[in-house]
């Protein structure tokens, strides 16, 4: 074979290495997208006495509870307190202690804590928090926690000049409880297991189901709405998790999906996941004035008989200025991005924003999503 021959296979072969790249680059995992329904962690709290303190404790005048509490625990010891006793318990604080417990926890794992004063105790640092049972939703016993509590929130800089302290009342313990029972869990036993979108998409839900029946051949995944997708998997438990493991391994490149948009009341930012067109409106909000007006723009060769084409291209104008005319910002693209930075330059408010683009929502011209935090 000759060498010029060479060069359209190698071109070929450049442009499919090309198209797989990219594909490949802006392809999503399955397991990136979905949740196995029902694999999920559970809430645990439980309430409990922290000891050690440096006189940085509940003041039990204030804090009956945490003196009652520690009689009783005393009691379970042997010990008994006698009535009336006036304790000063100023290295004992009352604490709630939460903690998630992750799906297909086994008795003997650990878990980490965290450790929340409930009364007036100025700092817990330095604690140690004493044996508490953590529960679930069932008030049943799932972990025990006990250990060393781990408080970060004070510090020095700049050789002790500048001070930061944080807050006290909070800490953790890394590994600090014990769980003790397992959550039961059908997903060794159902015949049938359902992927969980993260975001309700029927798009979404059907190319994920066919890129596995592309896999596994027709019937495996069924869509049945816009969040869920049923699985049909293999009854052997090992042969389940090496196929749940492959179909969340699965590439899949979504499309853009809706249009939204997130406005933040309190610090005035604007998030947009894509780029909003906006329709013909005029929106007058104080002072402030954004006109989105649309044209046709006709292009005509310049000869009759050249054998041209007559182009009717839509033209768009976005102007947005003050009532003063002092700034005045004109562009040709009806893009939402460069009407909020126009506005921002214009120096409008957080609530100017959310009225104008409020108002497009409601004359019909904003199509995309708005939400307001």
């Amino acid at each position: 074979m000759k060498t010029a021959s060479l060069f359209p296979l190698l071109r070929l072969l450049c442009l499919s290495l090309t198209f797989f790249c990219s594909f490949m680059t802006h392809a999503e995992r399955i397991r990136d997208l979905t949740t196995v329904q029902g694999v999920r962690s559970n809430s645990l709290i439980g309430y409990g006495l922290v000891v050690g303190l440096d006189g940085t404790g509940d003041q039990t005048m204030q804090t009956p509870f945490t003196t009652q509490s520690l009689s009783n625990m005393l009691s379970q010891l042997g010990i008994t307190v006698p009535s009336g006793t006036n304790m000063q318990l100023k290295n004992v604080a009352a604490v709630m202690v939460t903690a998630e417990l992750p799906a297909f926890s086994r008795p003997g794992d650990k878990i980490d804590v965290v450790v929340s004063s409930m009364g007036n105790a100025k700092s817990l640092r330095g604690g140690t928090l004493l044996m508490t049972p953590l529960k679930g939703v069932d008030n049943q016993i799932y972990a025990l926690a006990q250990g060393n509590l781990l408080v970060t929130g004070a510090g020095a800089q700049g050789g002790g000049s500048r001070v930061q302290v944080n807050q006290l009342n909070g800490a953790r313990i890394s590994g600090g409880a014990t769980v003790e029972r397992e959550i039961a869990t059908s997903f060794a036993s159902d015949s049938v297991l359902r992927l969980q979108l993260n975001d309700e998409d029927f798009s979404v839900a059907q190319q994920i189901s066919d890129e596995i029946n592309r896999r596994f051949g027709a019937l495996t995944a069924v869509a049945e709405d816009a969040r869920v997708i049923r699985l049909y998997a293999p009854q052997d438990s090992a042969a389940r998790v090496r196929f749940l493991a492959t179909v969340q391994d699965i590439p899949v490149k979504p499309g853009a999906g809706d249009a939204r948009i997130i406005i933040n009341s309190r610090t005035g930012s604007v998030v947009m996941n894509r780029h909003v067109m906006l329709d013909a409106c005029a929106v007058a909000q104080g002072d402030l004035t954004v006109e989105v007006s649309r044209t046709n723009q006709v292009s005509q060769p310049d000869t009759p008989l050249a054998g041209g084409q007559t182009v009717v291209a839509p033209n768009t104008q976005v102007s947005v200025r003050s009532e003063g005319g002092s700034l005045q910002r004109v562009n040709t693209s009806a893009d939402l991005n460069s009407v909020v930075r126009a506005l921002n330059r214009l120096g409008a408010t957080p609530n100017d924003l959310m009225s104008i683009l409020q108002s497009m929502k409601s004359a019909g011209c904003l199509h995309a999503r708005l939400e307001t935090d």
